[in-house]
């Protein structure tokens, strides 16, 4: 089961706190250079932030979601869109480029599945690029100190760097710390812990709507304390970090 099977109370207000991270463009321009031509899949690409991002800098995308939700508001932005699961892409054997896979893995119910998917619509030295969070990144999180119940399912849904080598064989893999908050992740978030508190109380992540979802009563104890750590001056400023993994097609 991915952290969040349905977005659609995400996409409401997704576009209001979250936009292109200039921590994860960074690394994903790098681990794009050298695809052959410019068509790219944005898969899981929800409202089309890195999308519209990648289009800006001559990139042809087209945004795949199972969100009707998230797709309009990706419409709304002039981008092509394209209603499908991640593990049964409508497209026919190399139609794409590049494919990237940013922050939905986790949200996948058979990662491998989709990963293999991903792969088949990549033409010869296509380029895919998945930027998320592994379980080396999901243990950089302080936060879940605060909600020790969320440890098992995170522990689920986000396999280890070494899990996604194996899929992707021959794949570069970079991490990196985030140095902005923009996509208001919950690994960017940790570096404020005030925003990150607001998004808690307004679940404005997927991670804390699940909290509200299965785990009311810790949520509300885990909060409490986290607003006292605050007050008091003690509550983490850390950045958590991420995974980029760039593999091309042979």
């Amino acid at each position: 089961m991915g952290l969040l099977p349905d977005y659609s109370r995400q996409a409401e207000r997704y576009d209001e706190a979250r936009s292109a991270s200039p921590s994860v463009l960074r690394p994903l321009r790098e681990a794009l250079r050298g695809a052959p031509g410019r068509r790219l899949a944005d898969i899981g690409g929800g409202t089309g932030n890195y999308a519209l991002a990648l289009r800006r800098e001559g990139w042809e995308p087209v945004v795949v979601d199972r969100s009707p939700a998230m797709l309009a508001r990706a419409r709304a932005k002039g981008l092509e869109t394209v209603q499908a699961d991640a593990k049964r892409l409508p497209f026919a054997d190399a139609s794409f480029d590049a494919a990237v896979m940013i922050s939905m893995l986790h949200h996948v119910e058979d990662q491998g599945a989709a990963l293999a998917q991903a792969r088949r619509i990549l033409v010869r030295g296509g380029r895919l690029v998945l930027m998320g969070f592994t379980g080396e990144d999901a243990a950089s999180l302080w936060i879940l100190d605060y909600f020790p119940s969320s440890r098992p399912w995170m522990e689920a849904t986000h396999p280890p760097r070494s899990a996604y080598a194996d899929q992707l064989p021959g794949a570069s893999l970079l991490a990196f710390r985030f140095e902005d908050i923009a996509d208001a992740s919950l690994a960017a978030l940790s570096a404020d812990p005030e925003r990150l508190l607001a998004a808690a109380e307004g679940g404005c992540t997927s991670y804390f709507e699940r909290m509200h979802r299965d785990h009311r009563e810790e949520l509300r104890t885990g909060l409490a304390r986290l607003r006292a750590d605050i007050a008091a001056g003690r509550a983490p400023r850390r950045a958590g970090t991420a995974t980029v993994l760039s593999w091309t097609k042979p």
